[in-house]
């Protein structure tokens, strides 16, 4: 089976961050600084040198920060696009919402795997694997997503895994989502573009038939949720 890298990605930078007030009220979460760069940055570099192509960014607070700083992606390599929740709609669209609003501009053949992840996450290890990608792409799967041992602030995880690598509503042991997926359009089947919608229960009903595949990450992870903990991350060694 050859092993073609995911062209596709889409990047969630539409919430609010209000834990990490007063930080976020001029700063959009994805764009706050960790170990001297913006969060979102992280991702870009590490989407480029996995293969991806095409880029899409919903937003929604101080959505035209994300523009001026990020251009049109050519200088990582990309292409950029956005789905500017707030000015279309007059806010943010939750997660399964933001998704299937911004699918158009992915602008991928159907039934295409891309890439979903966090804008507010600190993962700087994970490498986007394309391998990963061609096994999800031959399956029958509608998502496949990675997982990550508790954190303090959530330590009854999200998610089971089954010895088959298949994700589970619930197990014995819980892991926490770690925002990063390979998603296929028809799992947001019946989600309309421009409404609010949650992702988690369009996940749980797609693990109830067999449908979610998963895997656990053990690399560097942080939800940069709160002040302290950006402040942690900035006071690691470089």
């Amino acid at each position: 089976m050859s092993t073609a890298p995911i062209q596709h990605a889409l990047i969630l930078c539409a919430g609010r961050g209000e834990r990490l007030r007063p930080l976020t009220d001029t700063c959009p979460k994805p764009l706050l600084e960790v170990q001297g760069k913006p969060l979102i940055v992280w991702h870009l570099e590490k989407l480029a040198r996995a293969g991806v192509k095409h880029v899409v960014i919903n937003t929604a607070w101080l959505e035209e920060q994300f523009p001026a700083l990020l251009g049109d992606g050519s200088r990582w390599g990309l292409s950029i696009r956005y789905s500017h929740e707030g000015a279309q709609f007059g806010g943010a669209l939750e997660t399964a919402g933001g998704m299937a609003t911004a699918l158009p501009l992915l602008d991928m053949p159907e039934n295409s795997p891309f890439w979903v992840l966090a804008g507010d996450v600190y993962l700087p290890d994970f490498a986007f694997p394309a391998a990963d990608g061609t096994r999800f792409a031959a399956s029958k799967a509608l998502a496949h997503i990675y997982l990550v041992p508790n954190p303090a602030h959530n330590p009854g995880g999200d998610f089971g895994l089954s010895p088959g690598g298949m994700a589970l509503n619930k197990a014995p042991e819980q892991y926490t989502y770690s925002t990063v997926g390979l998603y296929r359009a028809a799992l947001l089947a019946g989600t309309p573009a421009g409404q609010k919608a949650a992702l988690a229960p369009l996940l749980r009903t797609a693990m109830q038939s067999g449908r979610v595949s998963a895997a656990l990450y053990s690399g560097a992870w942080t939800d940069v949720g709160t002040p302290e903990r950006l402040a942690a991350l900035n006071a690691l060694p470089v």
